[in-house]
């Protein structure tokens, strides 16, 4: 899929080498029968093509690109929750919660991502299911 397609879609990217980041992602593609997301890495060419770059840099947060509109870390969290629709809309009660106490305790959880949840020496390797969801 070219990254002229990805400016329609709602694109999740992510840091990865997180096995927490990974396993979002699992759990979003495991959640979104309709395919509303595709996924990306934030070390890839996709995130060259449509984050500036001052969101390449810092790898500690997920961004969610919806229609030439990006959203950063609980922020984008929120929307790609209420985005899987279902019972996932009660998320969006979150919004009640202002941006900086929802941030900092997102804050917490990315700076010990690693230490908690561990990290790769490399992006993992899609299986053939999920390689339509996933751009470089």
């Amino acid at each position: 899929m070219e990254n002229v397609d990805a400016k329609m879609r709602n694109v999740v990217f992510f840091d990865g080498v997180c096995h927490l980041c990974n396993g979002f992602v699992d759990a979003i593609i495991t959640r979104d029968p309709k395919h509303r997301f595709l996924f990306a890495p934030l070390q890839g060419t996709t995130a060259e093509n449509l984050l500036p770059p001052q969101d390449r840099v810092s790898l500690d947060t997920v961004i969610y690109y919806e229609s030439g509109r990006v959203y950063h870390r609980s922020a984008a969290v929120l929307k790609i929750l209420s985005g899987l629709g279902g019972v996932y809309n009660l998320s969006r009660v979150g919004w009640i919660i202002p941006g900086l106490f929802r941030d900092a305790l997102y804050n917490i959880v990315a700076k010990n991502r690693y230490a908690w949840f561990g990290h790769r020496d490399f992006c993992r390797l899609p299986t053939p299911q999920e390689r339509s969801y996933l751009l470089p």
